[in-house]
């Protein structure tokens, strides 16, 4: 019968050198990068950065246009159900007058 036997400090350490000496192989063994190709996806990347802030401003600017109209009908409701003031009496003559009409009026409706 075998028993699990826990590997040692020395194991460990064994092991983790391997591991790091074919990390570095596999690295080594990278084929080196293409300056061109590097070159043509920062310009798509750049591209297509453009086109997103473009969209996006399009975006901001209809909001604010919808905002603005939605703004403009808002007020125009608010002016037209504002009551109109009454006329006013130019004179404290015109507005004797009008109270002696009235007086005369109610006068009137007595008799």
């Amino acid at each position: 019968m075998a028993f699990f036997k826990d590997p040692g400090f020395q194991d460990r350490i064994k092991l983790a050198a391997e591991a790091k000496q074919k990390a570095l192989e596999k690295l080594r063994n990278k084929a080196p990068v293409d300056e061109a190709v590097v070159a043509e996806r920062l310009a798509a990347k750049a591209a297509r950065d453009a086109r997103e802030a473009e969209k996006r401003a399009a975006k901001i600017a209809e909001r604010q246009a919808a905002l603005e109209e939605k703004a403009a009908r808002k007020a125009a409701a608010i002016a037209a159900a504002a009551p109109k003031p009454p006329p006013k009496l130019a004179t404290a003559a015109e507005m004797k007058a009008a109270r002696d009409a009235r007086y005369a009026a109610r006068k009137a409706n007595r008799k």
